[in-house]
Protein backbone atom coordinates (compact mmCIF):
# COMPACT_ATOMS: atom_id res chain seq x y z
CA UNK A 1 0.00 0.00 0.00
CA UNK A 2 1.31 3.46 -0.93
CA UNK A 3 2.29 5.85 1.83
CA UNK A 4 0.71 8.77 -0.07
CA UNK A 5 -0.97 9.63 -3.37
CA UNK A 6 -0.47 13.42 -3.41
CA UNK A 7 2.77 15.23 -2.61
CA UNK A 8 3.37 18.86 -1.71
CA UNK A 9 6.80 20.44 -2.12
CA UNK A 10 6.23 23.33 0.27
CA UNK A 11 7.06 24.48 3.75
CA UNK A 12 6.27 23.48 7.28
CA UNK A 13 3.19 25.71 7.46
CA UNK A 14 1.14 22.81 6.08
CA UNK A 15 1.95 20.19 8.72
CA UNK A 16 -0.80 21.25 11.11
CA UNK A 17 -3.45 20.48 8.48
CA UNK A 18 -2.96 16.73 8.28
CA UNK A 19 -4.27 13.99 10.56
CA UNK A 20 -2.13 11.19 11.91
CA UNK A 21 1.04 12.96 10.80
CA UNK A 22 4.23 10.97 11.02
CA UNK A 23 7.72 11.58 9.76
CA UNK A 24 9.28 9.32 7.15
CA UNK A 25 13.01 9.27 6.47
CA UNK A 26 13.61 8.45 2.82
CA UNK A 27 16.90 7.87 1.06
CA UNK A 28 17.19 7.56 -2.69
CA UNK A 29 19.80 6.52 -5.23
CA UNK A 30 20.27 10.27 -5.82
CA UNK A 31 20.99 10.99 -2.16
CA UNK A 32 18.83 12.37 0.62
CA UNK A 33 15.92 14.74 -0.02
CA UNK A 34 15.80 18.22 1.52
CA UNK A 35 14.37 16.95 4.81
CA UNK A 36 12.27 14.22 6.38
CA UNK A 37 8.85 13.83 4.76
CA UNK A 38 5.66 14.23 6.78
CA UNK A 39 2.89 11.83 5.76
CA UNK A 40 -0.72 11.90 6.91
CA UNK A 41 -4.33 12.26 5.83
CA UNK A 42 -6.12 15.35 4.58
CA UNK A 43 -9.78 15.23 3.55
CA UNK A 44 -9.54 11.47 3.17
CA UNK A 45 -6.49 11.65 0.91
CA UNK A 46 -3.03 10.37 1.78
CA UNK A 47 -0.65 13.33 1.49
CA UNK A 48 3.12 13.78 1.82
CA UNK A 49 4.75 17.15 2.63
CA UNK A 50 8.39 18.00 1.98
CA UNK A 51 9.92 21.48 2.43
CA UNK A 52 12.12 21.91 -0.65
CA UNK A 53 14.49 24.30 1.16
CA UNK A 54 14.53 22.23 4.37
CA UNK A 55 12.63 23.06 7.55
CA UNK A 56 15.12 25.72 8.56
CA UNK A 57 15.33 27.09 5.02
CA UNK A 58 18.96 26.04 5.01
CA UNK A 59 19.18 25.09 1.32
CA UNK A 60 19.54 27.84 -1.28
CA UNK A 61 17.84 27.17 -4.64
CA UNK A 62 20.98 26.04 -6.47
CA UNK A 63 21.88 23.53 -3.71
CA UNK A 64 18.53 21.72 -3.50
CA UNK A 65 18.72 18.04 -4.45
CA UNK A 66 15.74 18.19 -6.80
CA UNK A 67 16.27 14.66 -8.07
CA UNK A 68 16.18 13.22 -4.56
CA UNK A 69 13.07 15.23 -3.67
CA UNK A 70 11.09 13.97 -6.66
CA UNK A 71 12.44 10.42 -6.36
CA UNK A 72 11.54 10.32 -2.66
CA UNK A 73 7.97 11.35 -3.40
CA UNK A 74 7.72 8.76 -6.15
CA UNK A 75 9.03 6.05 -3.81
CA UNK A 76 6.17 6.81 -1.39
CA UNK A 77 3.60 6.17 -4.12
CA UNK A 78 2.89 9.80 -4.99
CA UNK A 79 1.42 10.27 -8.48
CA UNK A 80 0.42 13.94 -8.20
CA UNK A 81 2.81 16.63 -7.04
CA UNK A 82 1.89 20.19 -6.05
CA UNK A 83 4.64 22.80 -6.28
CA UNK A 84 3.63 25.99 -4.44
CA UNK A 85 6.32 28.65 -4.40
CA UNK A 86 7.04 32.31 -3.72
CA UNK A 87 7.67 34.22 -6.94
CA UNK A 88 8.16 37.70 -8.31
CA UNK A 89 6.09 39.50 -10.92
CA UNK A 90 7.55 40.69 -14.21
CA UNK A 91 4.40 42.50 -15.39
CA UNK A 92 2.44 45.34 -13.73
CA UNK A 93 -0.90 43.53 -14.11
CA UNK A 94 0.41 40.56 -12.08
CA UNK A 95 0.25 42.01 -8.60
CA UNK A 96 1.69 40.97 -5.23
CA UNK A 97 -0.85 38.71 -3.54
CA UNK A 98 -1.99 37.20 -6.87
CA UNK A 99 -1.70 33.51 -7.70
CA UNK A 100 -0.34 32.40 -11.08
CA UNK A 101 -0.82 28.85 -12.37
CA UNK A 102 2.14 28.72 -14.71
CA UNK A 103 1.80 26.67 -17.88
CA UNK A 104 5.30 27.30 -19.29
CA UNK A 105 8.82 27.80 -17.97
CA UNK A 106 12.04 29.25 -19.35
CA UNK A 107 15.23 27.80 -17.88
CA UNK A 108 18.00 30.29 -17.08
CA UNK A 109 19.77 28.09 -14.50
CA UNK A 110 23.13 26.41 -14.93
CA UNK A 111 24.90 23.33 -13.61
CA UNK A 112 21.89 21.75 -11.89
CA UNK A 113 21.41 17.99 -12.00
CA UNK A 114 18.28 18.12 -14.11
CA UNK A 115 17.61 14.59 -15.39
CA UNK A 116 17.25 11.07 -14.05
CA UNK A 117 18.77 9.75 -17.27
CA UNK A 118 22.51 10.39 -17.26
CA UNK A 119 23.18 7.17 -19.21
CA UNK A 120 23.55 4.46 -20.22
CA UNK A 121 19.75 4.71 -20.45
CA UNK A 122 18.89 7.89 -22.33
CA UNK A 123 15.47 9.55 -22.54
CA UNK A 124 14.47 12.63 -24.53
CA UNK A 125 11.26 13.71 -22.78
CA UNK A 126 8.99 16.31 -24.32
CA UNK A 127 8.78 19.60 -22.43
CA UNK A 128 6.33 21.25 -24.83
CA UNK A 129 3.67 21.45 -22.12
CA UNK A 130 5.59 20.89 -18.88
CA UNK A 131 2.67 21.18 -16.42
CA UNK A 132 -0.18 18.70 -15.99
CA UNK A 133 -3.34 20.00 -17.73
CA UNK A 134 -5.69 18.01 -15.50
CA UNK A 135 -4.07 19.18 -12.27
CA UNK A 136 -3.94 22.77 -13.56
CA UNK A 137 -7.68 22.55 -14.23
CA UNK A 138 -8.31 21.37 -10.67
CA UNK A 139 -6.17 24.21 -9.32
CA UNK A 140 -7.94 26.82 -11.46
CA UNK A 141 -11.36 25.61 -10.28
CA UNK A 142 -10.16 25.78 -6.68
CA UNK A 143 -8.80 29.33 -6.92
CA UNK A 144 -12.01 30.52 -8.60
CA UNK A 145 -14.17 28.92 -5.92
CA UNK A 146 -12.16 30.74 -3.27
CA UNK A 147 -12.36 34.03 -5.15
CA UNK A 148 -8.65 34.75 -4.98
CA UNK A 149 -7.03 37.05 -7.57
CA UNK A 150 -5.33 34.70 -9.99
CA UNK A 151 -4.04 34.15 -13.50
CA UNK A 152 -4.87 30.92 -15.29
CA UNK A 153 -1.65 30.84 -17.31
CA UNK A 154 1.81 32.36 -17.20
CA UNK A 155 5.43 31.77 -18.10
CA UNK A 156 7.94 31.54 -15.27
CA UNK A 157 11.58 32.31 -15.99
CA UNK A 158 13.76 30.35 -13.59
CA UNK A 159 16.98 32.07 -12.57
CA UNK A 160 19.93 30.46 -10.85
CA UNK A 161 19.87 32.45 -7.63
CA UNK A 162 20.50 32.94 -4.85
CA UNK A 163 20.88 36.54 -6.02
CA UNK A 164 17.99 38.53 -7.47
CA UNK A 165 17.97 40.01 -10.99
CA UNK A 166 19.82 43.06 -12.17
CA UNK A 167 17.66 45.85 -13.63
CA UNK A 168 18.83 44.94 -17.13
CA UNK A 169 17.99 41.27 -16.69
CA UNK A 170 14.56 42.12 -15.35
CA UNK A 171 13.92 44.50 -18.29
CA UNK A 172 14.96 41.71 -20.69
CA UNK A 173 12.63 39.17 -19.09
CA UNK A 174 9.77 41.67 -19.03
CA UNK A 175 10.29 42.60 -22.68
CA UNK A 176 10.03 38.91 -23.60
CA UNK A 177 6.50 38.96 -22.19
CA UNK A 178 7.12 36.52 -19.34
CA UNK A 179 5.01 36.99 -16.22
CA UNK A 180 6.77 35.28 -13.30
CA UNK A 181 10.33 34.95 -12.00
CA UNK A 182 11.41 32.22 -9.59
CA UNK A 183 14.48 30.18 -8.57
CA UNK A 184 13.14 26.65 -8.03
CA UNK A 185 10.75 25.64 -10.82
CA UNK A 186 13.58 24.15 -12.86
CA UNK A 187 14.45 21.32 -12.75
CA UNK A 188 11.67 20.40 -10.31
CA UNK A 189 8.88 20.48 -12.90
CA UNK A 190 10.86 18.60 -15.52
CA UNK A 191 12.00 15.90 -13.11
CA UNK A 192 8.38 15.30 -12.15
CA UNK A 193 7.61 14.79 -15.84
CA UNK A 194 10.51 12.32 -16.18
CA UNK A 195 9.12 10.45 -13.16
CA UNK A 196 5.72 10.38 -14.90
CA UNK A 197 4.09 12.36 -12.09
CA UNK A 198 1.42 15.00 -12.55
CA UNK A 199 2.84 18.37 -11.49
CA UNK A 200 1.25 21.78 -11.01
CA UNK A 201 2.91 25.07 -10.12
CA UNK A 202 1.12 27.52 -7.81
CA UNK A 203 3.10 30.76 -7.80
CA UNK A 204 2.24 33.16 -4.99
CA UNK A 205 3.42 36.60 -6.10
CA UNK A 206 5.28 38.28 -3.25
CA UNK A 207 6.86 41.26 -5.03
CA UNK A 208 7.46 43.13 -8.25
CA UNK A 209 10.84 42.30 -9.73
CA UNK A 210 13.23 45.23 -9.80
CA UNK A 211 11.92 48.03 -12.02
CA UNK A 212 8.57 46.42 -12.86
CA UNK A 213 6.45 48.87 -10.86
CA UNK A 214 7.86 51.69 -12.98
CA UNK A 215 9.05 53.86 -10.12
CA UNK A 216 12.85 54.34 -10.27
CA UNK A 217 12.80 55.27 -6.60
CA UNK A 218 11.23 51.96 -5.59
CA UNK A 219 13.38 49.77 -3.37
CA UNK A 220 14.89 46.65 -4.98
CA UNK A 221 13.55 43.22 -4.09
CA UNK A 222 14.72 41.98 -0.69
CA UNK A 223 14.57 38.54 0.89
CA UNK A 224 13.03 40.11 3.98
CA UNK A 225 10.12 41.54 1.97
CA UNK A 226 9.58 38.26 0.08
CA UNK A 227 9.38 36.28 3.33
CA UNK A 228 7.10 38.87 4.91
CA UNK A 229 4.68 38.79 2.00
CA UNK A 230 4.74 35.00 1.84
CA UNK A 231 3.95 34.73 5.56
CA UNK A 232 1.13 37.26 5.21
CA UNK A 233 -0.48 35.15 2.48
CA UNK A 234 0.29 31.70 3.88
CA UNK A 235 -3.24 31.09 5.17
CA UNK A 236 -4.68 31.71 1.69
CA UNK A 237 -2.11 29.41 0.13
CA UNK A 238 -2.92 26.70 2.68
CA UNK A 239 -6.62 27.02 1.93
CA UNK A 240 -5.95 26.75 -1.79
CA UNK A 241 -3.76 23.65 -1.35
CA UNK A 242 -6.47 21.98 0.72
CA UNK A 243 -9.09 22.78 -1.92
CA UNK A 244 -6.89 21.41 -4.73
CA UNK A 245 -6.21 18.17 -2.85
CA UNK A 246 -9.92 17.69 -2.16
CA UNK A 247 -10.73 18.36 -5.82
CA UNK A 248 -8.33 15.83 -7.33
CA UNK A 249 -10.37 13.14 -9.12
CA UNK A 250 -9.51 9.50 -8.37
CA UNK A 251 -8.24 8.78 -11.88
CA UNK A 252 -5.61 10.56 -13.91
CA UNK A 253 -6.87 11.39 -17.41
CA UNK A 254 -3.75 13.22 -18.61
CA UNK A 255 -0.70 11.86 -20.42
CA UNK A 256 1.75 12.52 -17.56
CA UNK A 257 1.71 8.86 -16.56
CA UNK A 258 3.10 7.83 -19.96
CA UNK A 259 5.61 10.64 -20.46
CA UNK A 260 8.44 8.21 -21.20
CA UNK A 261 6.61 6.45 -24.03
CA UNK A 262 8.57 7.05 -27.20
CA UNK A 263 11.30 8.97 -25.34
CA UNK A 264 14.04 6.33 -25.61
CA UNK A 265 17.21 7.64 -27.17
Amino acid sequence: MSEAEIGVLGGSGFYSLIEGAREVVVDTSYGAPSDVITVGELDGRRVAFLPRHGRKHQLPPHMINYRANVAAMQSLGVTRLLGPCAAGSLQPHVRPGDFVLCDQFVDRTRGRRDTFFDGPEVMHVSAADPYCPQLRGVAWNAVQELGYPAHETGTVVVIQGPRFSTKSESRWFRAAGWEVINMTQYPEAMLAREAELCYVNISLITDYDVGVAGDPRAAPVSAEEVLRQFAANLSRLRELIVRIIAGCPPERTCRCGSALAGAHG
